[in-house]
C-alpha cells in the first residue's frame, strides 16, 4: 500500500467514526474563534474577493460554511470522501460546493484550476498531519489553484504545539477523547519546523505577504477546564513577481 493510500484510508477512517454534531471533533472549533480571525487577517490582501474560494482540507465543512456567507462561491476540497458527506448533511441548501481532492496527487490541483481559474485559498492546519513527502507537493498543489491572482492563508501548528500534543497524549487518564481518534486513526500530527513552511512556499512559487502568531483554537478541554489551544502560525502568501 502507498503512502498516500495509508493517509487516505486513515482519514477516511477517522471521518466515517466521526459524530455529526457541531464540535464533535478536536479541531471543529466555531467559525467565530477560527475562520473569522484568519479572515480579518486574509482579506486586506485580496486582489479580488469575487474569485471562487478554495477550503482545502475541509473536513466536516464548519469553517467551509462561515466562507460561503461571504464569498459568491466556495468550494469545501478534502481527501476523504466520508468527510465530505459529513459536510453535505450538514449544509442541506447546498450553501458551498465539495471536491475530493488530493492536492499533492499530480494533476489534481491544475485540473481544478481549469474548472474555476485562479481561487483564493484556505488551508488550516493540513501541512503538518500530511506525510513528509507529500508535503511539498501539496504546497505545490495549493499554488496551482492560486494561480496568478490568488491569495493563500495558511495556518500550521508551530514548533511550541509539539510538547503541548505530547503532554495530552501521555497524560496519566490517556488523550483528551477528542484527540484519542486522532492517534487511534494513525493520523497523530507531525512537527514542520517554523521556518520550513515559509520554505516550501517559496519553492512552490509563492512569497510570503504577512505572518503572524495566534493560537489555534479546539473543542477540547485540560481536565481542569481550560479549553485546549495550540500555538500556531498563519501566512498569507501569493504568486511571486
Amino acid at each position: 500500500m502507498s503512502v498516500a493510500s495509508r493517509y487516505r484510508q486513515a482519514w477516511e477512517g477517522f471521518w466515517r467514526e466521526a459524530p455529526d454534531e457541531p464540535g464533535g471533533v478536536f479541531w471543529d472549533a466555531d467559525p467565530k474563534v477560527t475562520a473569522a480571525l484568519h479572515l480579518a487577517l486574509f482579506e486586506p490582501h485580496l486582489v479580488d474577493a469575487e474569485l471562487a474560494l478554495v477550503d482545502l482540507g475541509c473536513g466536516n465543512g464548519t469553517q467551509t460554511r462561515y466562507f460561503a456567507d461571504r464569498f459568491p462561491r466556495v468550494i469545501g476540497a478534502d481527501l476523504s470522501a466520508a468527510a465530505l458527506d459529513h459536510a453535505r448533511r450538514a449544509d442541506p441548501t447546498g450553501q458551498a460546493g465539495y471536491r475530493v481532492l488530493d492536492a499533492a496527487e499530480k494533476g489534481a490541483a491544475e485540473a481544478l484550476h481549469a474548472e474555476l481559474g485562479d481561487a483564493n485559498v484556505y488551508v488550516r492546519g493540513v501541512l503538518h498531519s500530511c506525510e513528509p513527502a507529500d508535503r511539498q507537493p501539496l504546497v505545490d498543489g495549493i499554488a496551482a489553484l492560486a494561480g496568478e491572482r490568488g491569495r493563500v492563508f495558511l495556518v500550521e501548528l508551530s514548533e511550541a504545539a509539539r510538547p503541548v500534543l505530547g503532554a495530552l497524549a501521555q497524560s496519566p487518564s490517556g488523550p483528551p477523547p477528542k484527540l484519542a481518534p486522532v492517534f487511534r486513526h494513525g493520523i497523530a500530527p507531525g512537527e514542520v519546523a517554523d521556518d520550513a513552511v515559509p520554505a516550501h512556499l517559496r519553492d512552490a512559487g509563492l512569497m510570503v505577504l504577512a505572518s503572524g502568531e495566534l493560537p489555534l483554537v479546539t473543542t477540547e478541554f485540560t481536565d481542569d477546564g481550560a479549553r485546549i489551544e495550540l500555538p500556531s502560525r498563519w501566512l498569507v502568501a501569493a504568486r511571486s513577481m
